[in-house]
């Protein structure tokens, strides 16, 4: 059993059909389940104007959930600074920690905007990404917050860990600041596939240690500390699982190839259909940064990602069609955790009391 806890984050992806407000509620929903079955954290996310996600406003939705549950810790992966005033984001996180004490973070990324119209509507086109700008910004943003900076961001006297979503530079980013990241993409691809030993893996592995490494401690955060973020689909048998990766597989490929990230079709529908060689090398690239299969050979990939990458807790990025087989998923996922499998005993007599 896996001795690290576990948690979620939900993009609120659509589905082919269904509106819009399906898929928020469904984030609602899903997080009451995770909180029963031990989870750490819910976390939601930020795109803009794609197709396929419903999750544009991650303090709004954040707060939605935090009014549904009682002990998750609930919050952003992420906000995407660039997109934001740093003393607007401190305001809007500070009121949802100011009204939920204690269960509220804040994870931030510099992503831009999907497509260039969506950059021109978000006022991003032409901007190109800077390490050093979106360094000011977390700096900025950690002063508000923490009431330093040079007007006062209200409410003030709340409690919002400061999280980064970093790969490259953005680790070094991090560790400048002294502040805790989550990882996962590219940076764990050669790690899933076991290959300790390959170039790729080792530069991942390194990537991880110059952060430990270079890690400034904080008054917040004196140590380094790594979540890993990763889809995760669980069933009670590793066809069944694999199948259920299908949906964001092919979205992915689709928007690889065609610049529009779609809502998740049926398992049905795309078992059938017929890839092109290029959608094709994306549904194989896709694969490798999922994690599929039966309990216990999850177990084991896990635990072994757990293990190369000294990470203290694994956040599934997981979706799928089918709501109910991602929520068995998540259920066979949680029963994975130690951690997981106490927080819920602890919340069910809770519950009883």
């Amino acid at each position: 059993m896996l001795d690290v806890p576990l948690s979620l984050l939900d993009r609120a992806r659509t589905r082919t059909g269904e509106p819009d407000a399906l898929a928020l509620t469904g984030v609602v929903e899903r997080a009451r389940r995770s909180e029963a079955l031990g989870l750490r954290r819910s976390w939601v996310a930020e795109h803009h104007a794609v197709p396929g996600v419903a999750g544009s406003a991650p303090a709004v939705l954040a707060g939605a959930v935090l009014a549904a549950t009682a002990h998750l810790r609930v919050g952003s992966g992420g906000v995407m600074l660039p997109n934001h005033a740093p003393l607007v984001v401190a305001e809007q996180f500070a009121t949802l920690a100011a009204l939920h004490p204690g269960r509220v973070d804040l994870g931030v990324g510099r992503s831009p905007g999907f497509t260039a119209p969506v950059r021109r509507a978000l006022r991003r086109e032409g901007v190109a990404a800077d390490d050093d700008a979106f360094e000011r910004d977390l700096e900025d943003l950690r002063t508000h917050l923490d009431g330093t900076a040079e007007v006062t961001a209200r409410p003030q006297g709340t409690d919002v860990p400061l999280l980064v979503l970093a790969t490259g530079a953005g680790l070094g980013v991090a560790a400048r600041l002294g502040l805790p990241v989550v990882v996962g993409g590219p940076l764990l691809a050669p790690l899933l596939a076991d290959g300790s030993g390959d170039g790729a893996a080792a530069e991942a592995l390194a990537a991880l240690a110059d952060y430990r490494r270079d890690f400034r401690p904080s008054p917040r955060q004196p140590h380094p500390l790594v979540l890993v973020a990763l889809d995760v689909l669980v069933a009670h048998d590793a066809g069944a699982a694999a199948d259920l990766a299908l949906p964001e597989a092919w979205a992915m490929a689709e928007a690889r190839t065609r610049g529009a990230f779609p809502p998740l079709e049926p398992v049905e529908v795309l078992r059938h259909r017929r890839p092109t060689g290029s959608e094709r090398r994306h549904l194989e690239a896709a694969g490798r940064t999922t994690v599929t299969g039966a309990p216990d050979e999850v177990e084991r990939v896990l635990a072994r990602l757990v293990d190369a990458t000294g990470a203290e807790e694994v956040m599934a990025t997981s979706s799928t069609t089918d709501r109910a087989a991602l929520a068995t998923s998540d259920a066979l996922l949680a029963s994975l955790s130690a951690p997981a499998v106490v927080a819920a005993r602890e919340r069910a007599a809770a519950g009883r009391t």
